[in-house]
């Protein structure tokens, strides 16, 4: 329950942040274009464009954190975090068509000079304008990916960044008009397009990356192989693999722990390992923990390894009036080799030739047996 009232509230802060975020677009896309056309700027329609980029991606993020907040289901036992991949990755795609379309429009009007526009001075305030305002909304978005840990809400939040550098971008070449370089306004537009696409480019790569499960970054696993391994009871880690769904880290390691400790220790060890990645790092949300009795990561255990139902038989077997006497049984399947260990009772101390006998019978078992490699007789105390 507290679970789900926490992710409730932060799908309430990403949905707030990209509403305000929304509106800032729309009203400056509309001055932007607006004030472009009328005042002659194909710079800052290009940025007013850029804008209209920043208020798709406002709805895109919105429709993610929908379907990315519900709860794991019987079809999507992880969650739906990738939502919020996929539509990232459909932003990205959006800012490079748009920004191709920029660049081969200038380049057109580049052809032919005397067809280029002259900004006017009102020009330069729209876009100072632009670049205060997407500023303030940089930091206001950033702050709130890092409370939620929203990598799309961090990409939104650069995305608002960039629009108030491209902004800059514009008023230098409105300036360098308005100074004499004829050429400034369209060069800047070009410039502004050059960093949509680059935005588009750098999120598509990185979805696409993590859309394959992509491991973490080395660091990253670093830290988290240091802390698997500092945990007590851990001889041992191989088979490490982590992948990013949205903003969680999900982990899957072995555990190497002694091989003669019971089943129930070597799982309490598992789970310490689990509580310790989700307590240390605030983006793991999942750990899956196999424990090993030894390093298995080149070897298999042989097929022809015996069951315990097949060890009991053959215990029966060769220990035949015997076998009533023992109390239980241990099979360790190790290096390869399978080891069993006959455990007497503790009342049978006093009975010498009977716990000889059973040595016996066991050394003949061993013997016989290709599929048994050591067979050790144990006292209960």
């Amino acid at each position: 329950m507290a679970e789900q009232c926490h992710a409730t509230r932060t799908a309430r802060l990403k949905t707030r942040v990209t509403v305000v975020g929304g509106v800032i677009n729309v009203i400056l896309s509309i001055l932007k274009i607006a004030f472009g056309i009328l005042g002659q700027s194909a710079a800052l329609i290009a940025d007013g464009i850029h804008s209209l980029s920043d208020l798709a991606s406002d709805l895109l993020v919105v429709v993610a954190i929908k379907f990315g907040a519900r709860e794991a289901d019987h079809d999507h036992p992880y969650g739906h975090r990738r939502y919020e991949t996929m539509a990232t990755v459909a932003l990205g795609l959006g800012l490079v068509a748009i920004a191709g379309g920029i660049i081969w429009d200038m380049l057109e009007q580049l052809k032919q000079p005397e067809q280029l526009w002259v900004p006017q001075t009102n020009t330069l305030g729209i876009a100072a304008l632009s670049v205060l305002s997407k500023e303030w909304l940089y930091h206001y978005t950033q702050r709130a990916a890092r409370q939620t840990r929203s990598k799309l809400l961090q990409a939104n939040a650069w995305h608002h960044r960039s629009d108030a550098i491209s902004s800059l971008v514009v008023i230098v070449g409105i300036g360098g008009v308005l100074l004499g370089y004829p050429f400034a306004d369209a060069l800047a537009a070009v410039i502004v397009a050059l960093m949509v696409a680059k935005i588009g480019l750098t999120l598509v790569t990185q979805s696409i990356k993590e859309l394959v499960d992509t491991s973490l970054p080395e660091n990253f696993v670093n830290d988290i192989r240091r802390t698997i391994k500092t945990t007590p009871g851990v001889r041992g880690i191989h088979l490490l693999r982590t992948r990013q769904m949205g903003e969680d880290a999900y982990i899957d390691a072995h555990i190497v722990v002694d091989a003669r400790i019971s089943v129930s220790e070597g799982h309490v060890i598992g789970d310490q390992v689990r509580h310790k990645l989700v307590s240390e790092f605030d983006d793991v949300v999942d750990v899956l923990v196999h424990v090993d009795p030894e390093d298995d990561e080149f070897t298999e255990q042989p097929v022809t390894a015996p069951s315990r139902p097949e060890v009991h038989c053959y215990l029966q077997e060769y220990l035949t009036d015997l076998f009533e006497d023992i109390e239980d049984f241990k099979i360790h399947y190790l290096d390869g080799k399978t080891e069993v260990e006959v455990i007497l009772p503790h009342l049978m101390g006093t009975q010498p030739e009977q716990i000889e006998q059973v040595k016996q019978r066991c050394q003949r078992m061993e013997n016989a047996l290709q599929t048994i490699t050591k067979i050790s007789i144990f006292l209960k105390i």
